[in-house]
């Protein structure tokens, strides 16, 4: 409920403070006393958004703070969700800064505008004469609908799983968009890997494949060159071996002369090693050397096909082919593998809809179950508000379609007079009528849910007398559940309220200024009797209102 108001530098008013009750309040004055002022500065409270035209000092800030006692609303975990600090009696402020700048405040922990939107929302419920359009909607017809039948608990699990539904749905389309992607390229996918794995390539053989291409496609001019190595080495004569070892025969008969000749000889004799062995070698080499055309076939072809894969795919060597192999390869094995992962989830998905469905299926059961007791509830308030013949069909349609808030469509029907025919009631009620099946409907809710604080913003438009009453006295029983306020210009409905507020402007030297008073018992039969019979109060005026008071 709300608690207090205070209203610092904002249109009209130069500072107010006011205390409310936990009942029935009214508040009145004349047209443009300030009574939409009021209404204004608890919607930047609420969260609506601000301007410097809000600013009646524009050197000064605008600060508006209210505070609300939550402990019956539930609200813990909603401030823990947003990391606010929370209070049984909670304080929001807002402050308008000359630069333009806002800034809100929950228990002087800052908040976002949502956040503050989101919590206003939980706390005051603000209805104005433009928001009777509500009731012409489907969302708010059903929101009735469940607040009667005690869906609540039911939606808020229906949402739940409806998104893990959807989650699970979406993933399908993922992967049977990509399985269909693959498939489409399956064939060609599985040639071109066909290939690859056919040319049984090997990382790093394409060097040795072309070192052996140079040699078997030049056998006989190498082998001849072998051949000259060993004549020069081995020529009986003057090979260079022979000579070699003519050197070491020399050197050896005068190393004890000097141990310089006996380092060269060891340094000869080392050179003698190398070269001998480099001439075996040569004689091996010579002797492997052979023409092999079908082996110089076959390397030729390999690389030929090496060469062709490398154009194909646009690379330059073979570990670039075998990345693209593998990438293939797990391509191809993918649309298998899909195709069980899309099964599993297709059966995952099967079971969340069925929960869905079940749930869907109790809300709309308890929707159906629930018709009757809330047309024979507003039937019986409307009927008090004079709306005698008034009646409703509502129609509630099981659908294959998941909507946000169950599978049904909701029409409500609406007929004001007996013998006339049914209509949605944006088309057969009228303004009036409108306010008043509000009224029934924000009465019968009153018992079902805890309404946040509610103000009644000109209900009573197009109504007086008798009605009018009646209207003043279910708003009061309204109260005995929540706290209700209604801002009037109807005398009778101003006489049921348990506090009453006058809002009234005066001037104050240059400038005019709005005040909000809570009215004495004299002055509250002196401002009804005015509201009855103008400036000029009568004494049948204030018999009157004392009559109405009592």
């Amino acid at each position: 409920m709300l608690l207090s108001l205070s209203i610092k530098n904002y249109a009209l008013i130069e500072y107010l403070e006011t205390d409310f009750s936990n009942q029935f309040s009214v508040i009145t004055g004349e047209t443009g006393a300030g009574k939409s002022i009021l209404l204004g500065a608890l919607g930047l409270v609420l969260g609506n958004r601000a301007d410097l035209t809000s600013l009646k000092d524009k050197e000064q800030k605008c600060i508006i703070e209210a505070q609300f006692a939550i402990s019956n609303y539930n609200l813990l975990s909603f401030f823990n969700e947003n990391d606010m600090d929370y209070d049984d009696k909670t304080i929001i402020r807002r402050e308008i800064l000359p630069s333009g700048k806002s800034r809100a405040f929950v228990n002087d922990s800052p908040v976002n505008l949502l956040e503050l939107q989101e919590l206003g929302a939980l706390l005051l419920d603000i209805h104005s004469q433009h928001q009777t359009r509500e009731l012409t909607e489907e969302n708010f017809q059903i929101d009735i609908l469940d607040a009667v039948a005690n869906n609540i608990d039911l939606v808020v699990a229906y949402k739940q799983a409806l998104t893990s539904y959807k989650l699970i749905q979406k993933e399908v389309k993922q992967l049977t968009s990509e399985k269909e992607a693959l498939v489409k390229e399956y064939e060609y996918n599985s040639y071109l890997l066909n290939e690859l794995l056919v040319a049984n390539l090997v990382d790093g053989e394409q060097e040795d494949l072309e070192q052996e291409l140079e040699q078997l496609s030049n056998v006989e001019f190498i082998k001849e060159n072998y051949e000259r190595i060993l004549a020069v080495a081995n020529e009986e004569q003057i090979g260079a071996l022979v000579n070699l070892k003519e050197m070491k025969i020399s050197l050896q008969k005068i190393i004890g002369f000097s141990t310089l000749y006996a380092q060269l000889h060891e340094r000869l004799t080392s050179s003698l090693l190398e070269i001998e062995d480099i001439v075996s070698e040569c004689e091996q080499n010579n002797e492997k050397i052979l023409a092999d055309p079908e082996r110089l076939e076959f390397v030729n072809t390999k690389l030929q096909s090496i060469y062709n894969l490398q154009k194909k795919h646009q690379v330059q060597s073979i570990a670039e082919l075998l990345v693209i192999q593998n990438e293939l390869d797990a391509k191809v094995i993918r649309v298998d593998d899909l195709d069980g992962a899309i099964n599993k989830l297709q059966s995952e998905l099967n079971k969340q809809q069925s929960k869905v469905d079940e749930i869907a299926k109790t809300i709309f059961e308890n929707r159906k179950k629930i018709v009757p007791v809330l047309i024979d509830k507003m039937k019986m308030i409307l009927s008090q508000l004079g709306m005698v013949e008034a009646n409703f069909q509502i129609e509630i349609n099981h659908t294959n379609s998941y909507f946000q808030k169950g599978k049904d469509e909701v029409v409500l029907l609406f007929s004001a007079n007996k013998g006339t025919s049914y209509g949605s009631l944006k088309k057969v009620a009228s303004g009036g009528e409108m306010s008043r099946i509000m009224l029934a409907i924000k009465a019968v809710l009153a018992n079902y849910s805890k309404l946040p604080t509610i103000i009644f913003d000109e209900i009573d438009t197009g109504v007086s007398g008798e009605i009018a009453i009646k209207m003043g006295e279910i708003m009061k029983e309204m109260s005995t559940t929540m706290q209700v306020f209604a801002i009037t210009h109807l005398p009778q409905i101003a006489a049921k309220g348990n506090s009453h507020y006058k809002v009234a402007k005066r001037n104050q030297g240059e400038t005019t200024i709005s005040e909000l008073n809570l009215l004495t018992s004299e002055e509250r039969i002196q401002h009804i009797a005015e509201m009855l019979s103008g400036k000029d109060i009568t004494d049948s005026a204030l018999q009157h209102a004392k009559a109405l008071l009592n």
